[in-house]
């Protein structure tokens, strides 16, 4: 992984690739994710197939997929079809997953987004456009043996939002960076949070890592508008309110200055997705906070659920014809 991103990783047999994308609209209202998988680490498709098989034998180009989670007033659209090699096609410079594509061209990233919504099916249909204002290369090794890596390629962008289903157009501050691992995440994990906040001059990120060791590794970066980045000391942990589903969750902010939800986004049996207030760095700050529980997303009864949010579609779907990896 480069300062830009490139679509062209290879990853190895049981392993994962994902770019992941978030945003919000200047004036609070609108929220979105886009995350774009090989090997989807969250599939239970993949996850059976892990399990009956070598990981060597599981190639993960037959487990891709584009998440697009637009999150508008109190609701919101959801999609993530899982898709086959079939229809998948990679470049150096664009990700096609079926009838959706990532496309880099040398400074802005451009994702066609043509999926179906679930539980309800509905169209979700549009473009966004991230523009960084910077490019970072800093690479982050997660766990000890150097098999997951995290990188923030754009720790803050503008990013353009233009939807014709639902009709929506907007513009905000935004992220991207990546992550890619060697084997499943649940088999290093038990799970972790995260989140980035703008600041005044860059972006911080914290990134709360729970290893199956029983070890605990906590990343405390501050980008500048350069894109270069140095680590500081993370401020103590505060708690946040469990969701409906009832996953922990917590961030960090300075002593004396309790982090404050602001929204819950997504409330999954497994993961939650929140919009927190907190103080970082001598300022209060409005960040996208995540909380993941890896020992949830093992659990049989939540395995069982997942098909119901993540379909998959086994017949080829040409990609996006208008990308330049067609």
């Amino acid at each position: 992984m480069t300062g830009q991103p490139r679509f062209d990783v290879t990853v190895p047999p049981g392993g994962y690739a994902w770019w992941y994308v978030d945003a919000l609209s200047d004036d609070g209202t609108t929220g979105l994710t886009i995350i774009g998988f090989i090997g989807s680490v969250f599939s239970p498709y993949y996850a059976r197939a892990r399990r009956r098989a070598a990981p060597l034998g599981v190639d993960p180009l037959e487990f891709c997929a584009l998440n697009v989670a637009l999150y508008r007033g109190r609701g919101k659209r959801w999609a993530l079809t899982e898709r086959s090699r079939a229809s998948v096609l990679q470049s150096a410079t664009t990700l096609a997953i079926g009838p959706s594509a990532l496309s880099w061209d040398g400074t802005a990233l451009r994702i066609e987004i043509d999926e179906v919504t679930v539980p309800f099916p509905a169209r979700l249909q549009g473009t966004v456009t991230v523009h960084p204002e910077s490019l970072a290369g800093r690479i982050v090794t997660l766990d000890r043996e150097g098999l997951h890596r995290w990188q923030a390629i754009a720790p803050a962008a503008r990013v353009e939002a233009r939807f014709t289903h639902p009709q929506s157009s907007w513009s905000g501050t935004g992220y991207l960076d990546t992550n890619s691992g060697a084997l499943a995440l649940e088999d290093s994990f038990t799970g972790w949070t995260w989140s980035r906040a703008p600041v005044k001059d860059g972006t911080v990120v914290l990134y709360d890592v729970a290893r199956r060791t029983g070890e605990a590794y906590t990343i405390a970066l501050r980008y500048d508008r350069h894109g270069a980045s140095d680590e500081f000391d993370a401020p103590p942990r505060s708690p946040l309110p469990r969701p409906g589903w009832g996953v922990a969750r917590e961030t960090r902010s300075e002593s004396g200055h309790p982090a404050r939800l602001l929204r819950t986004l997504e409330d999954t049996p497994f993961y939650a997705r929140s919009v927190v207030r907190a103080q970082l760095l001598g300022e209060p700050v409005t960040a996208m906070h995540e909380s993941l529980s890896l020992e949830r997303f093992s659990a049989p009864w939540v395995q069982v659920l997942l098909p119901f949010r993540m379909p998959r579609v086994t017949r080829a779907r040409r990609p996006a014809a208008d990308s330049p990896a067609a």
